[in-house]
């Protein structure tokens, strides 16, 4: 890693940990799942942070911002766009929709139907959009940060297992220290720091930085130890699904951005470790004949903790 890039994420980390305090862990794997090409998906209940976090990576470097309110009655083209007749031109014209930004925000994602949910699909997958036999490019970067509400709570739809393996990481917010919780209190109170936010690079510095981290060499053991992990989710019978090809190369471009974001131009056992939870959870189903009383997402966890530490790490 360059110095100039070293000390542009190390402002970045910084400008959103002024607006999110005590949440290091959650700032930096958005920061990962940024400059991994990925998705980001984050799961608490209302009022920890999740929607805050979305701006204040969005308003942290020069893009495009939309944020979409999902809600039950929103359709696939109130996200993607519309082609409208052109009386004029006497032809169609592509209105776009909110989909085409660098960042956006699906704020509750899971209080929309399937269908609606389905819409994001070719654009979190291609970066393209299709309507009428024509294909749309997206800007670049771009990138899907959607919040959702546990699915214990009232009106929402679980996530289809096709829309769960196109998040590059889900991760949990959880309510702040008492010491950080204090802060908010004492300096937030009447504020909203989001709002004077500035940016710390621009989008073609982003994009300059995620080539680099799809460059960040893997060794071969370290694929073996992905890919031993991977082929245990699928063997257990505690799990009915286990982790996809395409939950593998996420995890390898998810440690290769851990990597990139500590200033490594290698990766170590412990960047795919330390990343096992926040990028298969979402993608495992637990078998119902060994369902507890535990959530699902926590028995998944569970089950993925066990297999981890039984795998040999490579020396």
């Amino acid at each position: 890693m360059t110095t100039a890039a070293a000390s542009q994420i190390a402002q970045l980390r910084s400008s959103i940990a002024t607006v999110i305090k005590g949440k290091d862990e959650a700032i930096a794997l958005a920061v990962i799942a940024l400059l991994a090409r990925g998705h980001l998906l984050i799961e608490d209940v209302p009022g920890v942070g999740k929607t805050t976090l979305a701006h204040a990576l969005a308003r942290s470097f020069n893009c495009s911002f939309q944020r979409v309110q999902f809600t039950s009655d929103l359709l696939p083209s109130d996200v993607i766009g519309i082609s409208v007749f052109n009386q004029l031109e006497q032809r169609f014209e592509f209105k776009p929709g909110p989909i085409f930004a660098h960042i956006v925000l699906a704020d509750e994602i899971n209080r929309t139907t399937p269908k609606t949910q389905s819409a994001l699909l070719e654009a979190m997958n291609e970066a393209q959009v299709t309507v009428d036999n024509h294909t749309h490019p997206l800007p670049q970067p771009f990138m899907v940060l959607a919040t959702q509400n546990p699915i214990e709570h009232h009106g929402t739809y679980p996530l289809p297992e096709s829309q769960l393996d196109r998040f590059l990481l889900r991760i949990r917010m959880g309510y702040p220290s008492r010491a950080s919780e204090k802060e908010i209190l004492r300096n937030h109170a009447g504020s909203t720091l989001v709002d004077v936010l500035r940016p710390v690079m621009e989008a073609r510095d982003v994009v300059a930085m995620q080539e680099a981290v799809s460059r960040v060499p893997v060794d071969e053991s370290l694929l073996d130890y992905a890919l031993e992990i991977v082929e245990a989710t699928r063997r257990t019978e505690r799990l009915t699904l286990g982790v996809s090809p395409r939950g593998s190369l996420m995890l390898q471009r998810a440690a290769q951005a851990r990597a990139f974001l500590e200033g490594r131009d290698f990766c170590l056992p412990d960047d795919f470790k330390q990343l096992i939870l926040p990028v298969f959870a979402h993608r495992v189903v637990v078998n119902t004949r060994f369902a507890s009383t535990q959530k699902k997402s926590e028995q998944a966890e569970a089950i993925l903790s066990e297999i981890v530490e039984s795998t040999r790490v490579p020396l």
